[in-house]
């Protein structure tokens, strides 16, 4: 199946816009993508018709809300093709999803002496819940180490597994360098000594289909916001085993099953993880994204995607005084880089007035920044939405950046 992008485009109305009296360039997906129309009128429509708490209501507006809002942890199973739908946890975001798995999983298998490996290029929401951990616990945070070109040290990662290893929670693809790692070769390697492994997958979902039975992950997460959904929703993917034996990380709500001063029991999966009332409208909207999403031909999806990064890696190659960093072999949608002799916050403003929305700064990354020994990178991120023509006009605007700068 070829690919329509100017179809595509249509149903997204925020790319219908000037900016600074510039045709609106968005290459900032990497933060969060656009929402199509079907996202809107899901959302609009729960307001409108369906607006109510879930699974308790005696009435038809609660009951209408409760299957929407299940139906979406459905979908949330086929995206990711999980066992059942008891292994999806409705959470806010990537963030939240780790930070569970740290305390809850942390609490039951970690212990001082035993070893977390993260890599090198992890966003900090990857690295500080398992800092954290060790902080308790009184167990070693390893680091795999991350070549110049922005590849994981896969021998340096071997070597560093052992029995102590009780988890290796990794990003599928870096968000500031856009590697995608190997991480089924990981995983296998990792359950060979007896470790669990989670797989941040915030920059991945949105860019090649995901089969977290095929990868055999113990966790998989990401957040809705990265996969053309609303904000404030995520999603924990957990293997039924593991979940169930993990203790609730916050009391209260929809959790319990019975509550008494002489104990609390709570409920099974996935309603132990769901304390407090969800994010309906936000499942709602994720549900017609990833929806919207699986209508249409992945696989040529990532294929478009990757010749547009290609593209735009030869035109890098053309524009003097330009450094790509983050040059891996495999990379999706992210194309970080520096303009000699100027800073990338001045970069990104004065393409702001080109129209054309990058992002600017460390991306949540210090340490592979500071690895490099840069400050942080302007980031142009790419989906399904942009065209070689958006490339262009970030390439000329570039060249007047130069122009002014240099």
């Amino acid at each position: 199946m070829s690919i329509d992008v100017q179809k595509i485009r249509l149903d997204f109305p925020i790319l219908d816009q000037q900016v600074h009296d510039k045709p609106l360039v968005y290459l900032d997906n990497g933060a969060t993508t656009q929402k199509p129309l079907a996202v809107i009128e899901a959302i609009e429509n729960y307001y409108r018709k369906d607006n109510s708490n879930v699974h308790r209501g005696a009435h038809v507006l609660s009951d209408r809300a409760t299957i929407a809002f299940e139906n979406a942890r459905k979908t949330v199973q086929t995206f990711l093709n999980a066992a059942n739908s008891e292994e999806i946890i409705w959470t806010r975001g990537t963030t939240e999803s780790i930070n569970i798995v740290a305390q809850s999983f942390g609490s039951v298998f970690v212990k001082e002496g035993d070893e977390i490996i993260v890599s090198a290029m992890e966003h900090h929401a990857n690295i500080v819940p398992w800092q954290m951990l060790c902080e308790r616990t009184g167990a070693s945070l390893k680091v795999i180490p991350v070549s110049e070109q922005g590849e994981l040290d896969m021998a340096a990662f071997e070597a560093m597994l052992s029995d102590k290893v009780k988890m290796v929670s990794v990003v599928h693809v870096s968000n500031a360098l856009g590697t995608i790692n190997p991480v089924e070769k990981m995983i296998s390697l990792a359950h060979k000594v007896g470790a669990k492994v989670l797989i941040d997958g915030a920059q991945s979902v949105a860019h090649f289909s995901v089969d977290v039975q095929k990868l055999n992950a113990d966790f998989y997460v990401f957040s809705g916001h990265k996969v053309f959904g609303p904000t404030g929703i995520g999603c924990l993917y957990g293997k039924k085993e593991l979940l169930d034996v993990m203790p609730p990380v916050q009391g209260g709500g929809e959790m319990i099953e019975k509550v008494s001063f002489s104990g609390t029991t709570y409920q099974g999966l996935p309603f132990k993880f769901e304390s407090g009332t969800p994010n309906i409208a936000g499942a709602i909207g994720l549900d017609a994204a990833l929806n919207y999403l699986m209508k249409l031909d992945r696989d040529a999806l990532s294929q478009y995607e990757d010749d547009l990064l290609e593209y735009a890696h030869q035109c890098a190659k053309k524009c003097e005084g330009m450094r790509l960093v983050g040059t891996a072999k495999h990379k999706a949608g992210v194309m970080s880089f520096l303009i000699e002799g100027t800073h990338p916050s001045d970069v990104g403003m004065l393409l702001d007035q080109q129209g054309i929305a990058v992002r600017t700064g460390h991306h949540c990354a210090m340490p592979i920044m500071d690895q490099f020994g840069i400050p942080g990178t302007a980031r142009a991120s790419f989906s399904i939405y942009n065209t070689k023509q958006e490339v262009d006009a970030l390439f000329e605007a570039i060249e007047k950046v130069k122009m002014f700068l240099c």
